[in-house]
């Protein structure tokens, strides 16, 4: 008798039906038939009343059936037990780029948290060439970031093209142009872009992106963090380029508008060593696909 019998047994007792319980059981009929019939052979008794409709257990039956269904609770505890205790001791490290905080990611981790309970789960902030570097090193289990970066070691996963915009104190002449204002319209202004350093990174994307409209900035700084950039674009020292995520920071009389440019968007990537193919990767994704869904955020699923 194997513990699959039992499951077999204990659905047709509470389906009260052969053909409700195969379906339930994703088997054919006859079989789940002639495994009942096996298992009444082994006991030695009949378990079910022959010709009852809807089928009901013999008293012997009955009893069987109450000792099997603790029989099976008690397995499964102590199936979870055991996963339990062998993955708590598991932990997966995820890098992130921090602008990423103010956007998805902190509800995403907390959806991924729920559905791994037993996975400890470490968030780490980190530039774009240290989330490559500590992926390669097995520093880090996956990350999330902006940046496009080569490597024949990682695979990056396009999770989605978030807009941009701009940042502009509510008293500049832009901060009226609700609907958007394009590139072009701004290259003239002084405009804050960050970080400092390392390279590649988000400020030179955006730069890349000027160049690719034939714009060049006359008045760029450059400044360590998007903290200090809105700062200063909120005291009206200069515009400051973010992606739409970022319009959660609120400065007083910091107003956020749209670019309009098509190709003014900062991709956002989950990013993993490229021969990895655990659960724990699969699970992270559908998590990110999860909460897409609930803001309606347009995607294109990848398969992992």
């Amino acid at each position: 008798m194997e513990l699959r019998h039992l499951r077999y047994f204990v659905a047709v007792v509470e389906e009260q039906s052969f053909t409700k319980a195969a379906e339930k059981l994703f088997i054919a009929q006859p079989p789940l038939s002639r495994q009942i019939q096996n298992l009444e052979t082994e006991m030695g008794a009949l378990l079910f009343e022959r010709g009852s409709r809807p089928l009901k257990p013999t008293a012997v039956g009955y009893f069987f059936y109450q000792q099997a269904v603790k029989l099976l609770a008690s397995a499964d505890q102590m199936k979870s037990i055991t996963m339990r205790e062998g993955i708590i001791k598991k932990t997966m490290t995820i890098g992130f780029g921090g602008s990423l905080l103010y956007g998805l990611l902190p509800r995403v981790v907390y959806l991924f948290r729920q559905q791994q309970p037993y996975l400890k789960i470490k968030l780490v902030q980190m530039n774009a060439m240290e989330q490559i570097d500590a992926l390669k090193e097995g520093r880090i289990d996956a990350s999330f970031g902006r940046v496009r970066i080569s490597d024949p070691a990682i695979k990056r996963i396009l999770l989605r093209e978030e807009p941009l915009m701009v940042a502009v104190h509510s008293s500049h002449a832009l901060a009226a142009k609700k609907q958007g204002v394009k590139l072009e319209e701004i290259v003239e202004e002084h405009v804050l872009l960050y970080p400092k350093l390392p390279k590649p990174s988000f400020s030179a994307q955006m730069k890349g992106l000027f160049s690719e409209y034939g714009l060049e900035p006359k008045n760029l700084t450059v400044v360590d963090d998007i903290q200090l950039a809105l700062g200063l674009a909120a005291a009206g020292e200069g515009l400051c380029i973010v992606p739409e995520s970022a319009k959660t920071v609120q400065f007083k009389h910091l107003n956020y508008i749209p670019i309009l440019d098509d190709d003014a968007v900062s991709p956002v990537f989950l990013i993993i060593r490229n021969a990895d193919h655990s659960e724990y990767i699969r699970s992270l994704l559908d998590s990110v696909y999860q909460v897409y869904d609930l803001e309606a955020i347009k995607y294109d699923r990848q398969i992992f």
